[in-house]
């Protein structure tokens, strides 16, 4: 059950907004091969860049007309507060490293937020079709079906996950991750460390996994799945175990009965 602030949007917000990422979800489809594409690091990075730019081509425009007044997040890669006001942040293709080398774990999101709280998303799979939303104070779904986190209550019994964020983080934060990976292969069940964020989070609003934390504030892999996983009934603070924003500097959303526990493991390595 949501403890959020209910959004008023127009009903037809959020069927104007599936209906764009999915439409932009063909595009990506349409890119896509089973065999990694680019050997160098200059062809998997043009690689990458054609994605986005192939996606936001057919996907910008129809965000912005649905909501007038809205501005656009321009970096993806962006962390940190907002200005006041509507944004859409979008990840064109979240998982866009796993789209290039042939894999399936990629999706679109596009997330309104609105004074640094997402209060509207979509995440769409192409390659399964799948599709999520989520809207503030009006729960979580799948295809139409709500969605609900897990039940447990023991984090030796968790399923938990993270993940890098973004290439070139700093030192700092990859001793973090790898200090909280032990730290929780110790205290978990099955710790999984892979990107991108959103394509965990999902699994968390819809109860196959328990947990998700991460050290980043890139804001585009964070905020469908905190609303998705919030409406779904889960808990999204930082690691200090205060209500996670935009202008947090790290992450942790997971089922209400481990989320003590998690922090617990957590917040000293924070």
């Amino acid at each position: 059950m949501s403890t959020a602030m209910p959004f008023d949007a127009d009903p037809q917000l959020l069927s104007e907004v599936t209906a764009a990422v999915k439409t932009a979800g063909l595009t990506l489809q349409n890119r896509y091969a089973p065999k990694a594409r680019g050997v160098s690091l200059d062809e998997i990075v043009d690689e990458i860049h054609a994605n986005d730019a192939a996606v936001l081509k057919v996907l910008r425009e129809p965000l912005l007309r649905a909501r007038p007044g809205s501005q656009w997040a321009e970096d993806e890669l962006a962390g940190g507060a907002l200005p006041a006001g509507e944004w859409w942040v979008v990840d064109p293709a979240e998982g866009n490293v796993n789209h290039v080398h042939g894999m399936d774990d990629w999706s679109l999101t596009a997330t309104l937020v609105r004074d640094n709280q997402p209060v509207l998303t979509v995440v769409h799979v192409p390659l399964n079709g799948d599709t999520y939303t989520a809207v503030a104070g009006g729960g979580a779904h799948l295809n139409g079906r709500s969605l609900n986190v897990s039940a447990k209550t023991d984090l030796g019994a968790a399923l938990i996950g993270t993940g890098q964020a973004k290439p070139g983080e700093d030192e700092r934060t990859f001793r973090q991750i790898g200090d909280s990976v032990t730290a929780m292969l110790v205290n978990g069940l099955v710790v999984r460390v892979s990107v991108p964020a959103t394509m965990q989070l999902i699994h968390v609003a819809a109860g196959r996994m328990d947990a998700f934390w991460q050290f980043s504030d890139v804001r585009s892999g964070l905020v469908a799945g905190a609303l998705l996983v919030s409406e779904a009934g889960g808990t999204v603070t930082d690691l200090a175990g205060e209500a996670w924003n935009t202008a947090g500097r790290d992450f942790l959303a997971s089922a209400p009965g481990i989320h003590a526990a998690a922090l617990e493991v957590l917040s000293p390595i924070a």
